[in-house]
């Protein structure tokens, strides 16, 4: 069995065939996709963070909504950015969201990919100290943020209140118990995935990573979740470690699927940089009849290693469009697998 979740990046434009036009369109279709995804069975909702462009960017609000029309589908991010967050702030909306969502909020977190606008974290307030980089940044984001959640006192009360404190020191509120162990790095490397396994996230790993071995992206992002695997025992967590990868897969059914998507039967890994000093490898997508996809599917060697699939959805189709291909590779992909 494979937990099997849809990402979103919540596209929006007035492109002559989108479904999605406006910001408003992208929000309120993603609460409509999750809400339908539920009712046929699909384990997780998941929605990719970016700033200064036309997708998904202010994702609480979203995950609460969603959380608060849904009852049983996981409800999460793939991933927010921490170099624009302030740990604090954001502690108190996922509490809240995942209180509002009873305790189902999957919170994926990273130091970010490059994004829209140059050193777009400045423009919120955020500057790495001396010495530090924006990745380094990022990271000590998310160890404060990781720390308050534990829901332990640290802030001396006023001796005046407005209103009568508890004992002791003062913790964020709303706290949500459990948060803590539901929160997952996204690492775009073998070192940031070890260090994740050390913090005691969980780990998704998108259809990009670094190329640190010319393998078969496949075969390195496998190496990646085994070299995880092994930190995180080494590290002695008390609770399980689960890994998430992401791939977007496309059976072909239809004429319309034939149309959209017979183009990436052919597709192959890519590899680029990412800046100047950084070269990447993007991982293939795959498109076919379901048994031809099976038989690709089987070969990979990551999804063999993960416990989640998260599908990649080109949102922009619509969501009776996209709820069609979640339940395509529900019906007649994931029973070939064993993953139902």
């Amino acid at each position: 069995m494979k937990k099997l979740g849809f990402l979103s990046f919540g596209h929006w434009s007035d492109a002559p065939h989108s479904q999605v036009r406006s910001a408003a369109d992208a929000l309120l279709q993603s609460i409509e996709l999750a809400v339908e995804a539920e009712k046929i069975g699909l384990d997780g909702a998941y929605f990719r963070v970016h700033h200064f462009a036309r997708q998904l960017a202010s994702p609480f609000p979203l995950l609460a909504a969603v959380g608060a029309r849904t009852s049983r589908i996981e409800i999460g991010t793939a991933v927010i950015d921490m170099r624009y967050e302030n740990p604090l702030y954001m502690a108190e909306d996922a509490g809240a969201a995942d209180l509002i969502a009873s305790g189902r909020l999957q919170l994926g977190i990273s130091r970010g990919s490059p994004e829209q606008v140059v050193d777009g974290f400045r423009h919120f307030g955020y500057h790495p100290a001396e010495g530090e980089s924006d990745a380094e940044m990022g990271r000590r984001h998310a160890k404060v943020l990781l720390e308050v959640l534990r829901g332990e006192g640290f802030a001396e009360p006023n001796p005046t209140p407005m209103f009568p404190n508890p004992p002791g020191l003062l913790r964020l509120e709303p706290f949500s118990p459990g948060l803590r162990a539901r929160i997952w790095w996204g690492a775009g490397s073998n070192a940031t995935a070890v260090w994740a396994a050390q913090q005691g996230m969980h780990l998704q790993s998108s259809t990009l990573k670094n190329d640190e071995s010319g393998k078969p992206f496949h075969v390195q992002q496998a190496e990646q979740i085994r070299l995880y695997r092994q930190a995180w025992k080494d590290a002695g967590h008390a609770h399980s470690p689960r890994v998430s990868v992401s791939r977007s897969i496309f059976p072909i059914l239809t004429e319309q699927d034939r149309r959209y998507f017979a183009q990436d039967a052919h597709s192959q890994d890519q590899r680029g940089y990412l800046d100047a000093n950084t070269r990447a490898i993007f991982g293939r997508s795959y498109a076919g009849e379901p048994d031809v996809l099976a038989r690709a599917l089987a070969a990979d060697e990551a999804i063999a290693e993960a416990d989640t699939l998260l599908l990649t959805i080109p949102n922009q189709l619509g969501v009776a469009y996209n709820l069609h291909v979640l339940q395509a590779v529900l019906s007649h992909v994931a029973p070939l697998l064993g993953w139902r």
